[in-house]
């Protein structure tokens, strides 16, 4: 007897088959291939935004008040403070400027600072960057997250209230009298808590709103 073989047809079917197990197999590894892509990618994001809150976090426990200046100030567009060095307290002070550009969250830094006319430019500076940076001014910054939108509050009198309303930006009457005895312009006081609320644009490996809250660390108590 003749040895039967396969016909065309059984060719063709067995063809078939495998190739859509091989397209099976490739969806299933390229599936497997974009979910590990995007855990990588929010582990990323995550990581990032977690270093650029812990610096936020940071740049307000180092605030340093100096005589006859403005410890932190938020005009509606860059939140600007000034800080110990990171390095030692000898080694002067730092302007740092917060904002958003261009649908990123930034940081800016100056060099370390040890004269009074040295922090009043860099505190103008850190305003111009915010608007209009140019190279020099884009050497010290360092962008943190994309971001849609943020806003800025401070604790005063047991209350979440707008930085740029009026008790945010006046210094207490005893402070006031001792800076206008003193002939001094009048320093704003730091607050008691910042809250930074952060809007993260949709799309991205990291979306919605996240609020932070800090607490001057020589306040008794938390504020949440």
């Amino acid at each position: 007897m003749r040895a039967r073989g396969f016909t065309l047809v059984e060719l063709l079917v067995a063809l078939f088959a495998m190739a859509l197990l091989a397209v099976m197999s490739w969806r299933g590894l390229d599936g497997m291939t974009r979910a590990q892509a995007a855990t990588e990618a929010r582990a990323d994001a995550v990581l990032t935004l977690q270093v650029g809150l812990a610096q936020w976090a940071a740049d307000l426990d180092a605030l340093i008040q100096l005589p006859q200046t403005t410890a932190i100030e938020w005009n509606g567009r860059v939140l600007r403070l000034t800080r110990r060095g990171t390095a030692s307290v000898t080694d002067g002070v730092l302007v740092v400027g917060w904002t958003q550009r261009g649908g990123r969250w930034l940081r800016w830094q100056s060099p370390p600072l040890t004269q009074r006319g040295q922090v009043a430019e860099a505190w103008q500076r850190a305003d111009l960057w915010s608007s209009n940076p140019g190279d020099a001014e884009r050497t010290y910054e360092v962008a943190i997250t994309p971001l849609d939108e943020w806003q800025v509050f401070y604790y005063r009198g047991d209350a979440w209230t707008n930085p740029l309303s009026s008790d945010a930006t006046t210094a207490s009457p005893f402070l006031a009298q001792v800076a206008a005895q003193a002939g001094a312009p009048v320093a704003a006081v730091i607050p008691d808590g910042v809250r930074l609320v952060l809007t993260l644009p949709a799309g991205e490996a990291l979306a919605g709103k996240l609020t932070r809250d800090w607490v001057r660390p020589t306040v008794g108590g938390g504020k949440s």
